[in-house]
């Protein structure tokens, strides 16, 4: 993991947007301020673009463009946000994003204050899940924007901040290389949808540490072409847990490895770890440790689903993401007794292998002991009984294991 970038800088090196024209009232668009504070900023060595403690500043879908000088510090200290809604935004930005840092090299985004997402209108739109007549959910083009997306970037930290309500994701990495996020706070409600706190796409060379997490999807998704993600001390929840996937939706490869979850917390989630793949996918997941959690009234807190679908009529296929080398220890709380507490429902034609189950004791939050983990074509060592007990897990390995079977290595 390479160290934060050295931010330490002068008074001549801080741009306050104040001093280019931001009124930082909540209701003026601040942007040509905001972007221009960012040029003088990014000319500089160690420049501080200054969001000050004493405004509520508004700026619309905007892409802040690298490469900068060395040291680079975006520094919220008041409140940052977007327009109030789908309502309010301008019709030439786009939906799919609102404060994008583009090709950055060097780079903290920091603070003491809080990034508003305004997300309850975009929460609410009748494509969302349930939310049009009757209960229903309208179709047509439902985007929303993420709130944070770094692009192409490299030796990145964010750290500190308050961020929350966000439309959709609140952080989105795509494509970046050296990444290190440090006591954050992300919230929304658990009912907001599509809302993942911290959402990655291929990038590597991650550390995600000290930050509480609150929402209504992921805490923190892991998606196609991710490598060496270290995880610890976090808190998530409510939510939908911590995930690897979806992988290999509409027969594309994901490639995923090196991914470790330790010391953290996992409450009143649909999901614990959970790792999901689509049908019809390639590649692998693979070298996958969760290791000392804690699960406090967790449905499903240990689950790996090759048969995820987000419709009734996904087809049956032999091509799989192969998942294997996974670690499961230490694993300990309650569950939530209407799912089982771990469940493996594996690729019919491509085996998960090398599962590894040791001191997992996961007890009813409520109710009796339901004795039912649930294992498909599952394959890996007990190294110590579990509790509920699981007699499922398949000793040793599968007879066959070929590309045939739709089995595919991945070259990261």
């Amino acid at each position: 993991m390479p160290p934060p970038p050295d931010n330490s800088s002068s008074d001549d090196c801080v741009f306050d947007v104040r001093d280019f024209g931001a009124a930082g009232d909540g209701y003026t668009d601040d942007t040509e301020s905001f972007l221009l504070a960012w040029r003088a900023a990014c000319a500089a060595d160690s420049g501080v673009l200054l969001v000050p403690s004493d405004g509520v500043f508004m700026i619309t879908s905007t892409i802040f463009s690298g490469p900068c000088q060395p040291g680079l510090l975006f520094q919220v200290d008041g409140v940052l946000m977007p327009p109030g809604g789908p309502a309010c935004w301008p019709k030439k930005d786009s939906k799919r994003q609102w404060l994008v840092f583009y090709r950055i090299d060097g780079m903290t985004l920091a603070g003491d204050g809080t990034i508003e997402g305004n997300g309850e209108e975009w929460w609410n739109l009748p494509c969302k899940p349930h939310r049009g007549p009757n209960g229903s959910t309208m179709p047509g083009p439902c985007y929303s924007p993420a709130l944070i997306r770094f692009f192409m970037s490299s030796n990145l930290s964010i750290r500190e901040l308050s961020i929350q309500n966000s439309p959709q994701f609140h952080i989105k990495l795509d494509g970046c290389d050296g990444v290190l996020i440090q006591g954050l706070s992300i919230n929304s409600p658990p009912l907001s949808p599509n809302t993942d706190g911290i959402h990655l796409e291929d990038t590597r060379y991650v550390g995600i540490y000290d930050t509480t997490i609150s929402n209504g999807d992921d805490c923190i998704s892991i998606g196609p072409g991710c490598a060496d993600v270290d995880i610890q001390n976090v808190t998530c929840g409510p939510g939908h847990g911590i995930s690897i996937g979806s992988l290999g939706n509409e027969n594309s490869e994901a490639c995923v490895s090196n991914i470790t979850v330790r010391n953290s917390v996992i409450r009143n989630s649909d999901n614990g770890v959970r790792i999901k793949t689509w049908q019809g996918g390639s590649g692998s997941v693979s070298a996958i440790i969760f290791d000392s959690l804690f699960m406090d009234n967790v449905r499903n807190c240990i689950i790996v689903d090759q048969y995820y679908c987000l419709a009734k009529d996904c087809r049956n296929q032999t091509s799989a993401v192969h998942l294997t080398d996974l670690l499961y220890a230490n694993i300990k709380g309650t569950y939530d007794v209407t799912a089982p507490a771990i469940h493996f429902a594996c690729s019919d034609t491509v085996p998960c292998t090398n599962i590894s189950m040791s001191e997992v004791e996961l007890l009813p939050f409520r109710g009796d002991l339901v004795e039912d983990p649930f294992c498909w074509n599952a394959y890996g060592q007990m190294h110590t009984m579990t509790i509920p007990p699981m007699d499922c897990l398949q000793d040793g390995n599968p007879d066959t294991l070929h590309e045939g079977g739709g089995l595919h290595q991945c070259l990261m």
